[in-house]
């Protein structure tokens, strides 16, 4: 008896975190996390240029790290794909 109280917790656990690992995986490829990500790396980026320099249109030299930094991550999707075929044909 004691065994199937215990096998029936492993497998709440078991449930439980992978709700959590799924949340995760949303998480990481939502629209929300990413457009996030763009407006700090942009207003980080203009505080820092608007620090350091008298550049004359902050404003839109700012976008440049910040439209590379969003096409590095839509690109790393497809990255990622090639680096888990080549786990798999190990």
């Amino acid at each position: 008896m004691e065994k199937e109280v215990n096998l029936q917790q492993e497998i709440d656990l078991i449930k439980e975190r992978n709700s959590r690992v799924e949340l995760d995986k949303k998480w990481e490829t939502s629209w929300t996390r990413r457009l996030c990500i763009c407006f700090l790396t942009y207003f980080v980026v203009v505080l820092y240029t608007f620090i350091i320099s008298k550049v004359s249109n902050i404003w839109l030299s700012s976008l440049v790290p910040v439209i590379g930094f969003t096409l590095s991550t839509l690109s790393l999707k497809f990255v990622r794909k090639l680096w888990e075929k080549s786990l798999k044909n190990k």
